[in-house]
């Protein structure tokens, strides 16, 4: 009889334990308004998709600490206005934990100024702009930062003898923070930048830029363009027997300049890298990458954002995992972000401290070969 009823208090224990556990697990949302459709929409969707594969596999899983995650996606389109109140409609209807992947140096800059991070202490992890911006409260880069890019295209084109260089940006409040950037780095190099061109922000208006730089006749173009601009780019300086190599940062999505340009177009161009390539199982994050992917029927293909947004959400789901057994907080993803100090995803490390929201510094050039592939 004893034993009977320890046994019979030790079940009724174990259950009280597992209806705890149960009332503290949650459906974690996390919100992404992004570019789904216009100029950039191969990014914002293949940002998304990363995410998506992330938290499908960390839920078929089992969740992190009984809790799963739940993806709400809305479309800015890249226009900034619709960028700020369809963030104020997910945070009413959706409430989410976390924002991640949104994009634009306008939209991100719009978002900041409404005050929204701020009032619904929220934090945004994982974004892409094209522009230097300073370390703001509650902005979380899981990539290298614009500066570190370009230090590392001047470096190499400074080890290959090119010193005669031009720079095609895009126009806005963050251009001259990035000319002063580029001055520098290529005054560290020994170079010399021979022609500075922009294009009106949110376009791919880059007739100007084409003229130029045909004008000038620089060695190597760096450019910090959208992929559109980027590639109307290409197309023309090279329809314009423009012979300088050119070079572009991370945000020029390949994927979406091989659809438009010809191979012979894009041989040769350079392309740095903020994240491993998704193309090659050379890291453990390539490959489970590769292997979450194969559980999926991902809408879109493979890419540098996917890995990007794969990356942004194991940081995610590692903040979560942080808080311990309690339902997570917005508060507590803060606190949580600030503690992650080299945290290997993979091969890819992520470190954030506060005032110190940049978390990686990896950066690597890629090649594209005469039959349109991609070439570290």
């Amino acid at each position: 009889m004893k034993k009977s009823k320890v046994t019979t208090r030790l079940a009724l224990a174990a259950a009280a334990l597992a209806t705890a556990g149960m009332a503290h697990s949650a459906q974690l949302v996390i919100g992404q308004v992004g570019p789904m459709s216009g100029l950039d929409a191969t990014q914002g969707r293949g940002y998304a998709a990363g995410m998506q594969i992330l938290f499908n596999s960390v839920n078929q899983a089992g969740g992190v600490n009984g809790h799963t995650f739940k993806l709400v996606r809305k479309d800015d389109a890249g226009r900034p206005e619709d960028t700020v109140s369809a963030t104020k409609q997910l945070l009413a209807e959706d409430k989410p934990l976390v924002l991640a992947g949104y994009m634009g140096n306008k939209n991100i800059a719009d978002l900041v100024a409404s005050g929204l991070l701020e009032k619904e202490r929220i934090a945004l992890v994982g974004y892409r702009v094209t522009e230097i911006r300073p370390e703001t409260p509650l902005l979380y880069s899981v990539r290298a930062n614009l500066r570190d890019e370009i230090n590392k295209l001047t470096e190499h084109l400074a080890t290959i003898g090119i010193t005669r260089l031009g720079l095609l940006y895009e126009e806005g409040p963050g251009a001259a923070a990035l000319v002063s950037a580029a001055d520098d780095a290529v005054k560290k190099a020994g170079a010399t930048i021979v022609g500075k061109a922009s294009y009106p922000a949110g376009t791919a208006s880059i007739n100007a830029a084409v003229d130029t730089f045909i004008a000038r006749r620089p060695q190597a173009i760096i450019m910090v363009a959208s992929a559109a601009a980027a590639a109307g780019f290409i197309e023309q300086y090279r329809g314009g027997n423009g012979t300088a190599q050119l070079f572009t940062h991370s945000g020029a999505d390949i994927e979406q300049m091989s659809k438009r340009l010809a191979d012979e177009q894009m041989q040769g161009v350079a392309i740095a890298q903020v994240t491993p390539s998704p193309y090659k199982i050379s890291s453990k994050l390539a490959k489970d990458l590769t292997d979450a992917l194969a559980k999926e029927k991902a809408d879109v293909p493979v890419s540098y954002a996917m890995m990007e947004g794969f990356i942004a959400a194991r940081v995610i789901v590692e903040a979560v995992r942080r808080q311990g057994t309690a339902k997570p907080t917005r508060e507590g993803m803060t606190a949580a972000l600030d503690t992650i100090d080299n945290f290997n995803v993979g091969g890819y490390v992520v470190t954030f401290k506060p005032g110190m929201r940049t978390g990686s510094k990896f950066v690597e050039l890629s090649i594209v070969t005469g039959a349109g592939k991609i070439r570290q």
